[in-house]
């Protein structure tokens, strides 16, 4: 029961897949971010941290002279054919070679949540305020019902051990079972989703939006 559960909700968190949840999802986020931007100065400087070129492809931004974008992410991206869209291989949580106010935008879809204390996402958030004039910030709803990383029901309630086990015994979500028990307890505490309080805390004076699925807020957007 639990590989067919598993292999339902991969089939809809696919963003690869055009129908899935996730893949339509990203286009109302992306229309969303399109309107938000309607009105900004142009060509618009954006550092994109955590971020791939796959996902600017989908969304049809290669060349748009309206968008400088840089990734900044610690895996290769293959960005070298577009005239707007640079890589660099850094780690987002060594943002100290940038200037303050560099960029007109820092985005980031679904990369704070990586970073597993409140603290270092907070020092995080401080670092996106300086080194930004705005943000758009994308982040899953820590009270959504299934969790969007492991996809497994209400995995973000559980204990440190209790998740432990679980990925010690099953293959869960976009991870393959972990008999190492040290990596499995890695792997458990990994991911640490945030609750609309905590982004406004990190974020003072942001607005947010919420992406909704079934009347049920599945993620957040923090933005100024």
């Amino acid at each position: 029961m639990l590989s067919r559960l598993r292999s339902y909700l991969l089939s809809n968190a696919d963003q690869t897949k055009e129908n899935s949840v996730s893949s339509r999802q990203r286009k109302k986020r992306f229309g969303f971010f399109l309107e938000y931007c309607r009105e900004l100065k142009k060509p618009l400087k954006i550092i994109d941290l955590g971020g791939s070129d796959y996902y600017w492809k989908h969304l049809e931004m290669t060349d748009n002279s309206d968008f400088e974008i840089l990734i900044l992410n610690n895996e290769i991206q293959d960005t070298g054919s577009f005239r707007n869209i640079r890589f660099m291989k850094k780690d987002v949580k060594e943002l100290s070679f940038i200037k303050d106010k560099e960029y007109d935008l820092v985005y980031s879809n679904s990369l704070i949540e990586h970073l597993n204390t409140f603290e270092e996402q907070k020092k995080l958030a401080k670092e996106i305020s300086r080194i930004g004039k705005r943000f758009f910030i994308q982040t899953p709803n820590f009270y959504f019902p299934v969790e969007p990383h492991f996809l497994f029901p209400f995995f973000q309630f559980l204990s440190v051990k209790m998740k432990t086990k679980l990925i010690s015994k099953h293959n869960l979500g976009w991870y393959e079972r972990q008999t190492d028990p040290e990596k499995a307890e890695e792997l458990a505490r990994s991911v640490r989703l945030l609750k609309e309080n905590e982004l406004k805390d990190i974020f003072p004076g942001c607005k947010i939006y919420k992406e909704k699925y079934f009347q049920l807020t599945k993620s957040f957007i923090a933005y100024s």
